[in-house]
C-alpha cells in the first residue's frame, strides 16, 4: 500500500467517527425531548385517564366490598317463598328479674323470713326467629339471649331456730334493720327522695303500715322503708329469749280456709296456711321424688314476702310439671317450664340451681305481670306492670299465661285437691 492511500484510509476512519458522535449527540437531544413530552402529558393530562388495575387495588385496600357476588339470590328467593314460607328475627329487650338465694338461720324461728340483701333487676337482649307460612305465624324459636345489664341476687334468711312463729308487725312494734343498708325515704315510693340510710339491726318504731312500706322514726330519721327488710326479732337478744308471738288472731281455722276456697278467688291474697299445712297438703304419694314435700316451706315464704296464695302456685307447679316427674322440672329444676317456647320447650326453658328459686320467681312474675293492675304496690317497695292483667282470679290468669283454655279449670282441679287435705 502507497503512503498516501495509508493516509486516505486513516481521514476516512476519522471523519466515520466525527459523524457518529455527531448524530449520537442528536439522539441524545431527541430522548431528552420525548422525555420530557412525556412528562409533560402527564403532569396536564393523566387526570383524566382512566385508572390502571394496579390503581384500583391500591385504592380498594381499605374499602369494604359487598359479598353479594358469593350470594345465591335465586337460592334465597326460592327459600323465601318455598310453601310461603318466610322468616324474621325480632329483637327484644326484656327484664331480667333476679334470683332469690334462701339460707337457714337458725338464731330466729321457723316462719320467719328476712331479707338481708336486696335484689336488683338486669337487662337482656333476645332474639326471637319466627316462621310465617302465607303470611300467618307458624313458629317462633328464641334464638340468642344476650345480658346487657347483670341482675343482683336477693339473699333471704329463714328460720331455722327451734320455736315457730306467725307473727306480723303491727304499728307500735320496735322493729330492726335486717339487711347492710337500708335507705328511709319521704314517701312511700323507690323513685322519692331519700332522707337517711340506715345499718343492719338500727332500730326502728313503726308508726304506720302502707301497703309493703312502713312508716318509721329512728333517732332523727323519719320516713318509709320498706317492709321486708324489717323484723321484730331482737338481734341483741339470745336465741332460747326470741318471743314466737304467733298472732293467734290472725290463725285461721280449716273450716274458715276451706269456705275461702273458689273458682273465683282472688289469687293476689295469702291463702293463711301455716308453714306446717303447707308441708302436710304437700307431702302426697303423687309426689314420687319429693320434690314438692321438700320444698313446702317455699310456697309458704312466697306467701309472707309477695302476697300471693300459696296453694295457686303450688297448683300451677303441679299441673305444669306433672307432680315434679317432666323433663325439665328433673334436669333443669323448673317447676312451671318458665321460659320454654312451644317449638323447642326443653332447651328454651330456664335453668334454675334449685327448687326455690323457680318457686320465687314465678310467684313474683305472677305478682308483678298478672294478678295486679298497672302500677299497683307490691313487694319490696316496687309497682306491677299489669302487662298481663285481666283479673287476679284462674280465669283472668288464663286469658294471657296459658294457650290451653283449659288451664284455669285443671290448675283449680289441684287446688281443692289440697285444700281438702287440710
Amino acid at each position: 500500500m502507497m503512503i498516501g492511500d495509508h493516509m486516505k484510509t486513516k481521514e476516512k476512519k476519522g471523519k466515520k467517527v466525527k459523524i457518529t458522535i455527531k448524530n449520537f449527540i442528536y439522539f441524545l437531544v431527541f430522548v431528552m425531548f420525548m422525555l420530557y413530552s412525556i412528562l409533560f402529558y402527564h403532569l396536564y393530562f393523566s387526570k383524566k385517564v382512566y385508572a390502571t388495575e394496579e390503581t384500583i387495588n391500591q385504592n380498594t385496600k381499605e374499602v369494604k366490598i359487598s359479598q353479594a357476588e358469593d350470594v345465591n339470590l335465586e337460592e334465597i328467593i326460592l327459600q323465601n317463598t318455598n310453601n310461603g314460607q318466610r322468616e324474621e328475627y325480632e329483637v327484644n329487650e326484656e327484664t331480667l328479674e333476679y334470683i332469690t338465694k334462701y339460707r337457714t338461720n337458725t338464731s330466729i324461728p321457723k316462719g320467719v323470713v328476712q331479707v338481708v340483701q336486696e335484689g336488683r333487676q338486669g337487662i337482656q337482649e333476645i332474639t326471637i326467629k319466627k316462621t310465617y307460612k302465607d303470611e300467618e305465624l307458624i313458629s317462633e324459636e328464641q334464638v340468642s339471649q344476650k345480658i346487657t345489664k347483670a341482675s343482683i341476687n336477693k339473699i333471704v334468711e329463714i328460720g331455722g331456730g327451734t320455736g315457730t312463729s306467725n307473727y306480723t308487725a303491727k304499728v307500735g312494734d320496735i322493729l330492726y334493720v335486717t339487711s347492710d343498708r337500708l335507705s328511709v325515704m319521704v314517701e312511700p315510693d323507690e323513685s322519692a327522695q331519700k332522707v337517711a340510710t340506715l345499718s343492719k339491726n338500727d332500730e326502728l318504731e313503726l308508726k304506720e303500715i302502707k301497703d309493703s312500706w312502713y312508716r318509721i322514726e329512728c333517732g332523727t330519721a323519719r320516713g318509709y322503708v320498706k317492709e321486708e327488710y324489717t323484723t321484730y326479732i331482737n338481734p341483741n337478744e339470745p336465741e332460747e329469749e326470741v318471743t314466737t308471738n304467733d298472732n293467734s288472731e290472725n290463725i285461721k281455722s280449716t273450716n274458715e280456709l276451706k269456705s275461702a276456697l273458689s273458682f273465683n278467688m282472688e289469687l293476689n291474697k295469702p291463702s293463711g296456711l301455716s308453714l306446717e299445712q303447707f308441708k302436710k297438703v304437700l307431702t302426697d304419694n303423687n309426689d314420687k321424688n319429693n320434690i314438692f314435700a321438700n320444698n313446702a316451706e317455699y310456697f309458704y315464704y312466697i306467701e309472707k314476702q309477695y302476697h300471693i296464695n300459696g296453694i295457686f302456685v303450688a297448683s300451677v307447679a303441679i299441673h305444669e310439671s306433672a307432680w315434679g316427674t317432666s323433663r325439665i322440672a328433673l334436669e333443669k329444676k323448673n317447676l312451671f317450664g318458665y321460659g320454654a317456647y312451644d317449638s323447642s320447650p326443653y332447651n328454651s326453658a330456664y335453668n334454675f340451681s334449685d327448687y326455690s328459686e323457680s318457686i320465687d320467681l314465678l310467684a313474683r312474675v305472677f305478682v308483678k305481670y298478672y294478678l295486679n293492675p298497672k302500677g299497683t304496690s307490691i313487694y319490696g317497695g316496687e309497682v306491677a306492670t299489669g302487662s298481663y292483667y285481666n283479673e287476679s282470679t284462674l280465669t283472668g290468669v288464663n286469658t294471657k299465661y296459658a294457650t290451653d283454655k283449659n288451664w284455669a279449670a285443671r290448675v283449680y282441679q289441684h287446688m281443692q285437691y289440697l285444700y281438702n287435705k287440710l
